[in-house]
């Protein structure tokens, strides 16, 4: 994930919770949270109950993220923010929690709003493939999947951010039922990504049990010596195991169902 994308990523994820944007600078943003966001983000759980309690008044905090620090005023000081942040995972879990699922509709163009307009069902998954050893690397996935002729897309999210939605279906628009159930168009985009995972060359994989064949080495050498093996033996190999042994794990972000008159992919 590119800092660009994640500067785009928290715009939208704040200003979609109602928090306002004091300053949208190239590298850096400066956001007034809502009281229901300071709760969520800022671990402050004796000053809200001591608030409550008291009846005080809320004041809930500031904050700035800096994206890039290349693009920041230097009196600028902010929360240094990039995909591997404590932060923006916190964020991330917001994410799941507040609106793990969605459904939208496009609003036509005025030109079109005397007629009667077909609405297409979509499904949209927000996917995070990581990948794991003794490092690791994390992969955000947006994946749109047309629930009615199967045709499957990347980079989804992004497309439909240039279509006016709402969440209730427009007047003078109609739904169009899928083909595909949604449960099914889930399995699908599950089965693609790990179609795509499986052709993929995996020489950091190899590299790791390279690594792990090493140290296996170094931990039989170590007790060569002994004609029973210890039972620390079996638990330093185990934690060799869980150190290096290459896993992708696949975990879904949020999704939902979009409604489209327009194709998103057709520019």
């Amino acid at each position: 994930m590119l800092q660009k994308e994640i500067h785009q990523y928290l715009e939208t994820f704040f200003t979609e919770n109602d928090c306002l944007i004091e300053d949208n600078g190239p590298g850096h943003l400066t956001i007034q949270l809502t009281i229901d966001m300071d709760k969520e983000l800022m671990n402050r759980p004796f000053y809200w109950t001591y608030l409550e309690k008291t009846g005080g008044i809320p004041n809930p905090m500031k904050i700035t993220f800096i994206t890039d620090q290349e693009k920041t005023p230097e009196h600028l000081k902010g929360e240094i923010i990039h995909f591997g942040a404590p932060r923006l995972h916190q964020i991330f879990n917001a994410t799941k929690k507040l609106s793990a699922y969605i459904r939208l509709y496009e609003i036509p163009s005025k030109a079109d709003s005397t007629r009667q307009i077909p609405l297409h069902p979509w499904l949209m998954l927000n996917i995070k493939l990581s990948y794991r050893c003794d490092r690791k690397k994390d992969l955000i996935k947006s994946i749109g999947l047309n629930l009615i002729n199967g045709s499957l897309f990347e980079d989804f999210y992004e497309k439909v951010e240039a279509i006016q939605l709402q969440p209730t279906i427009p007047d003078y628009c109609f739904t169009i039922s899928p083909i595909i159930k949604p449960i099914s168009g889930l399995k699908r985009i599950e089965n693609h990504l790990s179609n795509e995972v499986t052709r993929e060359e995996h020489h950091w994989a190899d590299e790791a049990i390279k690594r792990w064949s090493e140290d296996l080495q170094l931990l039989d050498h170590f007790y060569e010596d002994h004609s029973e093996k210890p039972e620390t033996y079996e638990v330093e190999k185990e934690a060799l195991k869980d150190q290096y042994e290459p896993v992708v794990h696949m975990e879904i972000i949020n999704g939902g169902l979009y409604y489209l008159a327009t194709h998103p992919y057709s520019n």
